[in-house]
């Protein structure tokens, strides 16, 4: 197939699927289209061991929409396929640039649309796409157009078509044909400026050679007034770390107890600001070690001094972690304190990969881009896994457990709750559970959400 077959078939396929219907099993069954297409449609050399990679999970992550229907599945299909086309068309650009090449095609897709030559066959033998596109597409797209504009303008007008028993949402049908071209066009036809290819090579997580020559950042300091620069800083920053570890500590696990709301408070603040503190400090490392210092020989007291402060802030991540499950313990599990454990595990990674950049000589791109598909596998763990599940379950268990809480704020935690409704025999918490089980299973097919179609009701 060509181009203008992909982008006919899934906009139509997007209006058969979404016409008149919620967000739902519709999505994860187009997204389950489009990673398929993407596959046939790569050439060969495009089928790197990336693609293939991308190409499961998307389709685990189409899965996953499928049965949760939430906003991480949600995150996680979009991202998913747009990698995926992403790099069945460019295996060596670098996926930083993904965003600004979708961002820039959603501009320029009307003026693309109109370039004809450029997506759409220039002959045709049979003569039928011709004909077709002659007397049926472009007739029934300038009449959907005035239609709307005419019964905008008259009412009159109008109430002559109202009159009929047509049950169809004409504006709906309009709006997701528009929408549906929109994206197919966009995901099939998208163009990769010039300047971002010129640009690629800014990205490369390896030095030049040109890059090792040993100069100096600026011309009011010289090489050995910035090295010794950095082992003075480092060295002040190391014993300021350290102090800090120790007040933190102490406060964290020695100070009298306080009222869970205080507790609450205070452990939010110290997160943030160990978070806050990471980066600040993937910042200056990045700051000094940059083009040519990573080759110094004479650098490396400079180097071992910024690895003894790698492992201190690893020291100050790991005292975070520990408060954070002791909280969850004293307080139950929630959202927002597993999110906690997220953002201090993708902290650990960035100063693991901050050592792995000095060690093996990485320019500071390579950071961006290694984070970048970490953030991806973030993405996918939250989508794939029944967080609210695990939360209802453990917090179960607890003697303050609060039932109304986890049915009305917690997602996906019906299942848990049925069982607790039923060892703890409690007729009205059943009935609220049933209740919301039934109205989600009363849904249009394509709407859908697979997780309630397996609960019993």
């Amino acid at each position: 197939m060509k181009t203008h077959h992909y982008i006919f078939l899934t906009a139509a396929l997007f209006v058969i699927l979404f016409y008149d219907q919620n967000v739902g099993m519709n999505l994860g069954i187009m997204s389950i289209v489009y990673t398929t297409l993407t596959l046939f449609k790569t050439p060969e050399r495009n089928r790197t061991k990336t693609f293939l990679i991308l190409f499961v999970t998307s389709m685990l992550s189409s899965f996953a929409f499928i049965w949760y229907g939430d906003f991480p599945s949600l995150l996680a299909v979009v991202s998913s396929i747009l990698l995926l086309g992403y790099r069945s068309r460019n295996r060596n650009l670098k996926i930083l640039f993904l965003i600004p090449v979708f961002i820039i095609n959603s501009f320029t897709s009307l003026f693309r649309f109109f370039s004809f030559d450029e997506w759409l066959p220039k002959k045709n033998v049979s003569g039928i796409w011709q004909k077709t596109l002659a007397f049926i597409i472009i007739p029934i797209l300038l009449i959907s157009v005035f239609f709307g504009i005419y019964s905008a303008g008259s009412d009159h007008f109008a109430a002559l078509f109202r009159d009929y028993e047509l049950d169809i949402n004409v504006w709906q049908l309009l709006c997701i044909s528009v929408l549906g071209f929109f994206i197919a066009f966009n995901y099939w036809n998208y163009a990769v400026e010039r300047f971002i290819y010129k640009k690629n090579h800014w990205l490369d997580d390896d030095f030049q050679d040109q890059s090792k020559i040993q100069k100096s950042t600026y011309s009011f300091l010289d090489l050995d007034s910035e090295r010794t620069s950095g082992v003075i800083s480092f060295f002040c920053l190391n014993i300021l770390l350290v102090f800090f570890i120790i007040t933190y500590n102490y406060e964290q696990f020695y100070e009298v107890s306080k009222t869970p709301v205080q507790l609450s408070e205070e452990t939010h603040e110290r997160v943030n600001a160990v978070i806050l503190s990471i980066v600040m400090a993937v910042l200056v490392i990045m700051f000094y070690f940059k083009s040519g210092f990573n080759f110094d020989p004479k650098a490396k007291l400079m180097k071992m001094l910024a690895g003894i402060w790698i492992v201190l802030n690893a020291i100050l991540v790991l005292s975070a972690v520990v408060k954070n499950y002791e909280y969850i313990i004293s307080y139950g599990w929630t959202y927002k304190r597993l999110g906690v454990f997220a953002f201090l595990l993708l902290a650990l990674i960035g100063l693991a990969l901050t050592f792995i950049k000095i060690q093996r000589k990485k320019r500071n791109a390579f950071l961006f881009n290694a984070m970048t598909w970490y953030f991806y596998g973030t993405i996918l763990a939250c989508s794939y896994v029944n967080w609210g599940g695990i939360i209802t379950y453990q917090n179960m268990k607890r003697k303050d457990f609060v039932m109304n809480y986890h049915l009305e704020q917690i997602s996906f935690s019906e299942r848990g709750l049925l069982k607790y409704a039923d060892e703890k025999k409690d007729p009205q918490l059943k009935k609220k559970v049933l209740v919301k089980i039934k109205e989600e299973k009363s849904r249009p097919f394509l709407s859908k959400i697979l997780y309630y179609e397996t609960l019993k009701d």
